[in-house]
């Protein structure tokens, strides 16, 4: 589950929940569901998701810094556009 809030000023953190464990007569059908997620072949790349930071800061750090500085162009129609597309917005 991805639970999404808000900082102070105004940036979104999205955060991932793990299901709680499931023990008693309803553990074959929690393990048939979640079974593709716990074979061996994923194992490495979820606990590699788990290890990262959920915002590499620094990054953030320095595109801001760059965006300030005039460093980094930024194109407001662009970005409206690129949104619009993602969401299919027709124009």
């Amino acid at each position: 589950m991805r639970i999404t809030t808000a900082t102070p000023d105004g940036m979104a953190i999205q955060r991932v929940a793990e299901p709680a464990p499931v023990d008693g007569a309803d553990a074959p059908a929690a393990a048939a569901t979640a079974a593709p997620l716990q074979s061996a072949v994923m194992q490495p790349a979820l606990q590699a998701m788990r290890d990262m930071p959920e915002i590499d800061q620094e990054k953030v750090d320095m595109l801001r810094d760059a965006l300030a500085k005039g460093e980094l162009p930024f194109d407001p129609a662009k970005l409206a556009g690129l949104i619009q597309r993602f969401h299919g917005v027709e124009k």
